[in-house]
């Protein structure tokens, strides 16, 4: 089921309201790029996406909101992506599980407009705290996913609570991680992206094993 367009003033209908929508996001997406997001404006992105200002004002009160929902939606692509590489592993086959998860967040921060800035939660200041609220969102989100292939390798399982909880220490883990990897290097410090895998693998190991 979609978790798409939970905040959005109206939810499209027509696919011509939902194409319009993409290409406001595309263009929000674009110029967080290009600007940042202290100098973007809806006025800015209502002419990067060809439509009339009015257009983006029927989904958007305001800049907050455009980003809120593109970071829903990258929300929404980065499980569709991992519900594909989930289809092709075992399940309880959990290393290569976070392997998955882990390696397409990282495509995504390389190749998604916007993504760098925005990827499940509004931008923060470099040296800002982390986003707990976004990444409780994501650790739910790949609880609900993950479920099958972070049972235990024994009869033993493992609850809803603590499976949540143990994904919510993974995701703050290596977002913090993660911030540091991309602060270091534009593409991502390779060996602090080694260190986050190796963190992750080992604190799971001592839950799921």
């Amino acid at each position: 089921m979609s978790h798409a367009h939970t905040n959005l003033r109206r939810v499209p209908v027509q696919q011509r309201s939902a194409d319009r929508l993409a290409r406001i996001l595309d263009a929000g997406a674009e110029l967080l790029d290009e600007t940042g997001y202290e100098q973007l404006s809806t006025r800015a992105v209502a002419d990067r996406a060809g439509v009339p200002i009015g257009s983006v004002y029927r989904f958007f009160p305001n800049k907050r909101a455009l980003v809120d929902a593109l970071a829903e939606r990258n929300l929404e692509v980065y499980a569709g992506r991992i519900v594909a590489r989930l289809e092709v592993i075992p399940e309880r086959e959990w290393r290569e599980a976070i392997d998955a998860v882990l390696d397409e967040y990282l495509a995504m921060k390389r190749s998604v407009a916007g993504f760098s800035l925005v990827d499940f939660g509004p931008p923060v200041p470099a040296s800002g705290p982390i986003d707990a609220e976004a990444n409780q969102r994501v650790a739910e989100r790949l609880t609900e996913l993950l479920s099958g292939h972070l049972a235990r390798g024994s009869e033993e399982a493992v609850s809803a609570e603590r499976l949540l909880r143990t994904v919510v220490v993974c995701v703050q883990a290596a977002d913090a991680l993660l911030q540091l990897a991309f602060r270091a290097d534009p593409v991502g410090d390779p060996d602090l992206i080694a260190e986050t895998r190796i963190l992750l693998r080992a604190y799971l190991a001592g839950v799921l094993e």
